[in-house]
């Protein structure tokens, strides 16, 4: 069973080089960034307040959440609701690091993955903690990196927006992943970074190939 964990910040670049490098290799793929988005999202559909630590933790424990690769892109169904496109907007996004923060909340998504990975048989896992609390023992970790400004200007690329606010959005969104007390975004032991900064995406691909 191969698995490969992918960390880093958020715009990196993590998802589209994690969904290639599977596709390559002919094996599933997980994004868990958009786990805990669903989270979020289920949250906000209750009108939750996502600090409420305990309600928060009832919706993670009980919400029925499916997601499943098609056609190169994530689909996130959330308690039988197609959330995919929901889960990338503004209101989840500015919520969802509280959300993501909620100990009970990791601890169950947790073992959604590593449940995921056993169904699976292996594959490709990416976030923020795969490498350093999720699979510590993964056959190979990364840590997927690049400029604020170059991700700001990936994520206006795709939703829209203005480069200056979303560079700032995403400035506050690693120091809240780098800061929170439960399974910060770190550059796990054994990991290998890689700066996408200024390479394609076949580039960094192959380069994780050569790696494996």
């Amino acid at each position: 069973m191969t698995v490969i964990a992918i960390d880093g910040p958020a715009g990196a670049g993590k998802s589209t080089v994690g969904r290639a490098v599977a596709a390559r290799l002919g094996v599933g793929y997980l994004d868990t960034g958009a786990m805990y988005r669903a989270v979020t999202f289920g949250v906000l559909r209750r009108a939750i307040d996502p600090y409420d630590i305990a309600a928060v933790e009832q919706v993670a424990m009980s919400m029925d959440l499916d997601i499943r690769d098609v056609d190169g892109a994530s689909v996130v169904i959330v308690d039988g609701e197609d959330a995919t496109g929901d889960i990338r907007g503004r209101e989840v996004t500015e919520s969802v690091s509280a959300v993501a923060a909620n100990s009970a909340v990791r601890a169950e998504l947790v073992e959604r993955q590593r449940s995921w990975i056993r169904s699976e048989g292996g594959g490709v896992v990416e976030g923020r903690d795969i490498g350093s609390v999720v699979f510590p023992d993964a056959d190979l970790k990364l840590f997927v990196t690049a400029s604020a400004r170059v991700r700001a200007e990936r994520r206006v690329a795709e939703i829209g927006g203005d480069v200056d606010d979303v560079e700032a959005s995403i400035i506050e969104r690693d120091r809240k992943d780098s800061s929170r007390a439960d399974s910060p975004l770190v550059e796990a032991s054994g990991a290998t970074v890689v700066d996408t900064t200024g390479l394609s995406i076949e580039a960094v691909v192959d380069l994780v190939l050569d790696m494996l």
